[in-house]
């Protein structure tokens, strides 16, 4: 049975992009108390979701 990968979130005040099982209540970054948007791969063009990597389209900008 494979592991499942840590997702990955990205702070929507500031654009940090971690790893971590659940987001913080407030950013490591910003350190502000923020949304934050899974931007873990769920596509084949990034390796899907056992590939462990962030969404390009989601991690930009």
């Amino acid at each position: 049975m494979s592991e499942t990968p840590t997702p990955w979130w990205k702070c929507t005040e500031c654009g940090y992009l971690f790893q971590a099982p659940q987001p913080p209540e407030a950013c490591p970054s910003c350190k502000t108390k923020c949304v934050f948007i899974d931007a873990t791969c769920y596509t084949p063009d990034c390796g899907g979701p056992e590939s462990g990597n962030p969404d390009p389209r989601l991690a930009a900008g």
